[in-house]
């Protein structure tokens, strides 16, 4: 069994990655600069402040609509720090989502998952005013939203609500995701903003659960990350064998210039987007 100090060296990406803060306001910057450029709405998804979502429609009709959850442990960082994702989603054609959740530790994870639950319903009921097609939603996230993707995937919908299609989400892109709990509820990092007990922290792994549908997942983890990260990602693919897509491979990338590749029309990571949405 890992000590603290080891789960901390290997899941806590700031300490491997010097200069992460130059990614994150790297960010912050050119999605500001997204927003003053191109159109986009906020929309409410639940009742809390927390339970929002920025669209950026493509010009065409009921595009298909890709739902983008930020990462940050689920304790820290915005959907406005990822607007940049947008020019390369619209210029393909596709109508994309940024959602916000509640963080930690004022939101459990418990509560995060039921708030992506309610806003990929929200985006399916709400598609016409949206002018995008239900019948092609995706979902994909970074991180923390790694693993909100997967929990997406292992969704029963129509266990969810009634009304919902079993086939709501149609695929999945989870970049260097968190896919077993159980190692995060030790890290002394995470502690005191998770408090995830280790039987929570099962029952909120996506590894504890079989998706009923073969529900395409694509997966991603940089080169450089750690070994955790790279487990994580090999963990998933060897539990959820019938769903798998490609694993992407993106070698010299950590677990910050990953998300960078994401908003690139020529990387592999976004082209690896483009195939899922347009199979």
């Amino acid at each position: 069994m890992k000590s603290g100090a080891e789960l901390d060296r290997q899941y806590n990406p700031r300490g491997l990655v010097p200069d992460h803060q130059d990614y994150l306001l790297g960010w912050t910057k050119r999605s500001a600069e997204t927003r003053s450029r191109l159109a986009w709405t906020t929309h409410a998804y639940g009742d809390s402040p927390a339970e929002t979502l920025d669209l950026f429609a493509a010009r065409q009709t009921l595009a298909p609509l890709f739902i983008f959850i930020h990462g940050g442990y689920w304790r820290a960082l915005d959907k406005r720090d990822f607007s940049y994702l947008a020019p390369a989603f619209v210029e393909a054609g596709i109508s994309l989502a940024v959602v916000n959740y509640g963080l930690a530790p004022a939101v459990r994870v418990e509560e995060m998952v039921r708030q992506m639950l309610r806003a990929c319903s929200w985006a399916w009921r709400n598609a016409p005013e949206l002018d995008v097609d239900p019948r092609r939603i995706y979902v994909g996230g970074h991180s923390a939203g790694g693993h909100l993707t997967a929990m997406m995937l292992a969704a029963r919908w129509s266990c969810y609500q009634a009304d919902l299609p079993d086939d709501l989400v149609r695929g999945g892109l989870a970049i260097s995701g968190l896919y077993d709990l159980v190692p995060l509820a030790r890290a002394p990092f995470l502690t005191d903003s998770l408090q995830l007990s280790r039987e929570e922290a099962r029952r909120l792994s996506p590894i504890s659960y079989r998706p009923a549908r073969r529900v395409p997942l694509l997966t991603a983890v940089g080169g450089l990350e750690s070994a955790a990260f790279q487990q994580q990602n090999r963990l998933i693919r060897q539990r959820w064998r019938h769903c798998l897509g490609s694993d992407v491979t993106m070698p010299g990338h950590h677990h910050f210039s990953i998300a960078d590749a994401l908003g690139e029309p020529e990387s592999a990571l976004f082209q690896a987007a483009l195939r899922l949405i347009s199979a």
